[in-house]
């Protein structure tokens, strides 16, 4: 099989079933980047519309980063209250609040290496910053892309780290940055393990 081939033909079909779909993921939509990278720590194993809603909420009371990072855990932990999760995240976000502030000066690091030492920050979150807030080549791998990659036939891998340096080798560059969107949408779409109704969910 021609992986290259296969998969632009899989990339193809989702970007005309997903491309122009409205939906907002956790990631999306806020316009300061620290925002950005606090939604999506707090979206970890969380709905996005849970997560997007809590989220409102957590910037309509502070409004800044340095609100946030002088926060109260006690006082963030009651935002998070139906989050999963959420004493695990209140602390994060708020440790790498203060982390950004003290520093990298108020900036979101631009750098894997640097995103992955924050408190809540693993590849997968790291990733997801480097393609929505600077616009990298990155290639953001959870559940949802590794359960579909494995379930097509795409990479044959055990771990989401696996499968982002699979993907690595069979997607080219230009649509790295799209692989998440579209498979997070897929799979919200098509849960389980059944490649043909995988597949025929794209042709409706």
């Amino acid at each position: 099989m021609n992986k290259k081939k296969y998969f632009l033909e899989i990339f193809k079909k989702a970007e005309k079933k997903y491309g122009n779909n409205p939906k907002r993921l956790a990631a999306e939509g806020w316009h300061s980047n620290w925002k950005t990278l606090v939604g999506i720590i707090m979206s970890a194993q969380s709905r996005d519309e849970t997560t997007i809603q809590i989220a409102k909420n957590l910037f309509k009371k502070y409004t800044k980063l340095i609100d946030l990072a002088e926060a109260n855990l006690s006082d963030v932990k009651k935002v998070f209250r139906s989050l999963n999760y959420n004493n695990t995240k209140a602390k994060n976000v708020i440790n790498t609040s203060k982390i950004i502030l003290k520093d990298y000066k108020g900036r979101v690091p631009n750098t894997l290496d640097e995103l992955i030492k924050l408190p809540g920050v693993g590849r997968k979150t790291a990733n997801l910053v480097l393609g929505e807030v600077y616009g990298k080549e990155a290639i953001c791998i959870d559940t949802h892309c590794h359960r579909i990659s494995n379930v097509l036939g795409l990479v044959k891998t055990k771990t989401p780290y696996e499968t982002e340096l699979e993907l690595q080798r069979i997607a080219p560059k230009r649509y790295w940055n799209k692989i998440n969107r579209l498979f997070v949408l897929w799979g919200k779409d098509v849960p389980g393990r059944d490649k043909q109704r995988l597949i025929g969910y794209l042709k409706k």
